[in-house]
């Protein structure tokens, strides 16, 4: 029977789709992803001037200023950008992706606004000197109490949005809307609301007393107690993203060539293994604190942190797998990568999707596990390895992803083509490119010993000097290159959408098999499998039944991570054993 609220009214069909796609919902959509753009931006401008500083031959910036933009661009990129975005793919997934009707939409509308304040306030409290306190504010570091409300009332908005999600996945169920079980999608979504909660209720009991000790209303908090939950805030604020990015990845492989889901108990179970374990990895930045027992990290960092990871391996197998399995299916079956020389390298949302994947695996997923060991820690904390490792992830990884996913929600939500579409195309490779260079100048220069944060690697003010190898100025000129190819990527990103938004072509109709500039092909042409490939193709059946399977491309693929995953660990082993001088 049909709910009072879900009138004719209320809906619109997409033609490409065909899903009920409720407007007040699509609204919020559109809300949560232009203020997600507008962060993006203010963050991307802060990361050129920053770039601009940490290379030591251009040094841009005075000390003052270059702390304060470091925390306008944690703040901007790590918490409100993606925040903001994953907010957008929760309203998005729990109604487009179901046909159903949102959770008290006017009370989206207040949560909306809620975020929006807290926004404000901790960017004015940033921008105005008064929060000079970087990302981590740790204690007994002290910002105004604006600061802290900010974020408190940013993280409340949040934190009611992912239960009206909840709500709405009820709403979707009790009425029928899909049929079968929850979409993959749609549950990697539920799994990224579900770390939400984890991770914004340890937020608000750590910022909560933090702000009443701003007011002088009680003691100051324990710094040690306050890192040890700060970070299931700022470490896990992460996972949020990367449920929500592994999501869009299986969505995008869908969307640009029909990618199949392999096993769909095994990626659901990945799912479950993120929400278990995926937080207790905060503990690494810890490994380093002597407030905490061996026992403590040892078990954190290692029996618990690796069932994440295998949650990080599965999914890094199953897609791009599913990716290969669904080009077979539609008859690119010749060699071991003719699918991948067929695939739609020209679709924004396609290459998005696999330069997301491999930078966020090779680069970011083999030295997180490296540095996450707590022997290799001591070696990595505090230098310029750690932004190194989560530019790999947060950036490559998060923020392709969201770029990808944005090339096809400009159609199909925003109803407007993509502007300077011929610009769009290059944007993936650039920004990709730029952020490659600067991650690994990151961790080259790190592996020298130059420090994390710092303002000057000089240190011409001290009554010593500190002198780094040659090689680190040329590491420092790879990550400033690298920062600008990058920063230029994002500004072009920025360009296309909001002339998309607010400027572009609107779509009335997208016609299945005509092509359209500004209309990504996965739209206009929707990879469909062949009708009889199981039956007609002997090419695909003939590696079904050798031992790789029936994607031997990804099994080659898979092994030559293996061998980059296990040369970069033991090689950091061998080094430790120097610096300790072991055997």
């Amino acid at each position: 029977m049909t709910a009072p609220a879900m009138t004719a009214e209320s809906f619109r069909t997409c033609e490409v789709t065909g899903r009920k796609i409720h407007r007040q919902a699509e609204l919020l959509v559109r809300a949560n992803a232009v203020v997600a753009v507008v962060a993006l931006l203010i963050g991307a401008i802060a990361a050129l001037l920053l770039v601009l500083t940490r290379w030591q031959a251009v040094h841009l910036l005075p000390a003052d200023w270059y702390y304060r933009l470091l925390g306008v661009h944690g703040m901007n990129m790590l918490i409100f950008f993606i925040i903001y975005f994953e907010m957008a793919v929760l309203w998005f997934a729990g109604t487009v992706l179901l046909n159903a009707r949102p959770a008290a939409p006017r009370f989206g509308w207040f949560n909306f606004g809620l975020m929006l304040l807290g926004t404000l306030m901790v960017e004015w409290a940033q921008w105005t000197g008064r929060a000079d306190v970087l990302f981590t504010s740790y204690t007994p570091l002290r910002a105004h109490p604006v600061y802290y409300l900010g974020i408190i009332l940013f993280a409340v908005g949040a934190l009611l949005v992912t239960f009206q999600f909840f709500a709405t996945l009820s709403i979707a169920k009790k009425e029928r809307t899909y049929e079968g079980s929850m979409p993959l999608v749609v549950y990697g979504a539920l799994t990224a609301a579900i770390i939400a909660v984890i991770t914004l209720v340890h937020g608000a009991l750590i910022y909560v007393p933090t702000f009443l000790w701003s007011l002088n209303l009680m003691e100051m908090p324990d710094p040690q107690v306050y890192r040890m939950v700060w970070w299931a805030l700022g470490h896990s604020s992460q996972q949020i993203n990367m449920a929500a990015q592994v999501a869009i990845w299986y969505m995008l492989g869908a969307l640009t060539v029909g990618a199949v889901v392999l096993n769909e108990k095994v990626s659901r179970t990945a799912f479950v293994l993120y929400i278990l374990f995926i937080s207790m990895a905060s503990a690494h930045h810890l490994l380093v604190d002597p407030g905490f027992g061996p026992a403590w990290k040892i078990t954190n960092t290692s029996y618990f942190m690796y069932m994440a990871v295998l949650a990080s391996m599965i999914h890094g197998f199953t897609i791009p797998a599913g990716m290969e399995l669904g080009m077979r299916l539609r008859g690119y079956t010749e060699g071991l990568f003719g699918w991948l020389r067929r695939a739609p390298w020209g679709d924004p949302g396609f290459s998005a999707l696999v330069l997301s994947v491999i930078i966020f695996g090779f680069v970011g997923g083999i030295t997180g596990v490296t540095i996450g060991t707590e022997q290799i820690n001591i070696v990595v904390h505090n230098t310029l390895r750690v932004p190194g490792h989560f530019h790999s992830t947060v950036v490559s990884g998060t923020a392709m992803a969201f770029m990808g996913v944005t090339y096809y929600l400009l159609p199909l939500v925003f109803r407007r083509k993509v502007a300077f579409w011929g610009l769009a195309k290059i944007q993936p490779y650039l920004f990709s490119l730029g952020v490659l260079l600067l991650a690994m100048g990151m961790t080259f220069a790190g592996s020298f010993g130059v420090p994390r944060r710092h303002w000057d690697i000089s240190f011409s003010n001290a009554p010593y000097g500190v002198e780094f190898t040659p090689a680190v100025d040329l590491m420092l000129a790879i990550m400033g290159i690298g920062g600008i190819l990058a920063v230029t990527g994002a500004l072009i990103f920025i360009a296309i959408a909001v002339k998309s938004v607010f400027f572009g072509e609107k779509i009335e109709t997208i016609t299945r098999g005509t092509a359209m500039v500004g209309v990504p092909q996965g739209l206009t042409h929707p990879p469909v499998h062949a009708a009889d490939a199981d039956a007609r193709n002997e090419e695909f059946h003939a590696p079904a039944r050798g031992w790789m399977g029936p994607t031997p491309g990804t099994i080659i693929l898979v092994a030559v991570f293996f061998i980059a995953f296990v040369t970069y660990y033991f090689t950091n082993w061998k080094l430790l054993s120097f610096l300790w001088k072991v055997g």
